[in-house]
């Protein structure tokens, strides 16, 4: 856990490819960087509540806002309290590398287009020898596997942002690993891309690719349909609603702490 809190501590906001240069030197945003400075995941016992459970033929929750379309905060957006769909299992030690190769870097989130196509790289790098199912089919731009379950130390390796945001151009909702690389963790809140969830055993040894899976963020727990097993993950803590808005630039102008775009073009 103590790796958690340090990796949530400190969230950089220097290099969100979503927010315009002219709204870099405001004199408000060193109150996001505060925020951010003091982001930590909560240590305090999980909080029992009654267990709501999902049917298999109904969709759960609202698409992420991808970084692309995170331009215009008037309009409000559905929370998403839960994720239903088909996990994919990776094992430990999961670096950057494999979610993204360096050679697609040269890709630019903010445009719709290279956005897509960034996300139909996601997981390309993995070993053929170790996970012979595809993350995502050949020629598809999305994966089936909108839920990625996985072992320690995930997103480790390199700091680049493109990584949360491939997986979220993908499709994926939510990682729930054992441990995760601090850059990982924190560029996915400052992305908004996708939830980080923790989980408290090694679920990768409990599920399998292909399991169908509902995560409940609410109740902080995670329940395999394919098994019939539930199991509880840590809460996501304050880094909850900034992915929530959409991303560190997103939550700071929903809350006021900078100008929002259309305000400051006024």
């Amino acid at each position: 856990m103590a790796a958690m809190a340090a990796a949530s501590a400190s969230v950089s906001v220097s290099n969100n490819p979503s927010f315009p240069s002219s709204q870099k030197r405001s004199p408000l945003l060193s109150s996001s960087q505060s925020f951010i400075r003091n982001l930590r995941m909560p240590t305090t016992h999980l909080i029992k509540s009654p267990l709501k459970h999902f049917s298999l033929s109904s969709s759960s929750t609202s698409p992420l806002i991808p970084l692309c379309a995170t331009t215009d905060t008037t309009t409000t957006t559905t929370a998403a309290t839960a994720f239903h769909g088909v996990c994919y299992v990776l094992g430990d030690n999961i670096d950057t590398d494999q979610i993204i190769p360096a050679e697609y870097l040269t890709l630019v989130p903010s445009k719709p287009d290279e956005y897509r196509k960034l996300g139909s790289f996601a997981l390309i790098g993995l070993p053929s020898e170790i996970y012979p199912t595809k993350f995502i089919d050949s020629g598809e731009l999305t994966s089936k596997f909108s839920i990625i379950i996985a072992g320690d130390n995930f997103g480790c390796g390199s700091s680049r942002e493109h990584a949360p945001v491939a997986l979220g151009a993908a499709g994926v909702k939510a990682v729930v690993a054992e441990s995760y690389a601090r850059i990982f963790f924190r560029n996915s809140v400052a992305t908004g891309e996708v939830y980080p969830l923790e989980s408290e055993g090694r679920l990768c040894e409990e599920c399998s690719t292909g399991d169908v899976i509902t995560i409940e963020l609410a109740d902080n727990l995670l329940i395999n349909h394919t098994t019939g097993k539930e199991y509880k993950l840590k809460p996501i803590g304050d880094a909850g609603p900034v992915i929530e808005a959409g991303g560190i630039f997103a939550y700071a102008r929903k809350t006021g702490m900078i100008p929002t775009l259309a305000s400051s073009s006024a």
